[in-house]
């Protein structure tokens, strides 16, 4: 989608959270805007990407869906560096999904740049009478971890769009402001545009190289 565009930076940005929150949901909502109510589990990782237009520049944003469960968590870890944005994902009707965030963040923190700008995201927001974790509960943990915060769902749209923009905004504003400089966000992302060549592997290693 857009790979023959020509675009200003390339953010790499993960999804991460416990397995059944619905993270691959949120990608293909973002992504193709389409929701499958019988989505397998991620095995490993999977990889997608969106081009969007923010403040008169063009950013494509490469977005990696990890696999929850613990078995692939070795796997997963590696994909976290070159990332300069994440979404951490919880069931707002599982609690133990949210209890998780802390370890999340935490795994997170220990493989990934250390001004990557995170959002603590309570998915399936539909399940409003299911729900188990209250909004003001979750927000005062994202303030307290200085984190951005939204609830979302992939059913029905609500927030998607909302939730990746405003990560994607806020990574950009770091870029842009050089408020982050050698060795964090404007080292591993595209500081000049890039040609309208599509994606050569060189552009790629650019922002996104997992050495």
């Amino acid at each position: 989608m857009g790979s023959d565009e020509s675009y200003n930076f390339v953010f790499k940005v993960v999804l991460i959270g416990e397995s059944g929150v619905g993270k691959s949901n949120l990608l293909s909502r973002f992504t193709k805007n389409e929701f499958s109510h019988d989505s397998r589990t991620t095995i490993g990782v999977e990889f997608s990407t969106r081009t969007v237009q923010m403040d008169n520049f063009t950013i494509k944003a490469q977005i990696w869906d990890t696999a929850g469960l613990e078995r692939y968590r070795a796997i997963t870890s590696a994909y976290y560096r070159g990332a300069v944005g994440a979404l951490l994902v919880y069931d707002i009707s599982k609690h133990l999904t949210y209890e998780s965030a802390e370890r999340w963040l935490k795994e997170l923190y220990d493989h990934a740049d250390p001004h990557i700008v995170v959002m603590l995201v309570g998915n399936k927001s539909d399940l409003e009478p299911s729900r188990t974790v209250p909004t003001d509960e979750a927000r005062d943990f994202a303030e307290k971890k200085g984190l951005m915060f939204m609830e979302t769902s992939a059913l029905d749209s609500t927030n998607v769009e909302a939730a990746f923009n405003e990560v994607l905004s806020e990574i950009h504003r770091k870029v842009a402001s050089k408020e982050v400089t050698r060795g964090s966000i404007s080292a591993v992302t595209l500081s000049s545009p890039i040609r309208p060549s599509g994606d050569t592997q060189e552009e790629r290693k650019g922002c996104c190289s997992r050495s």
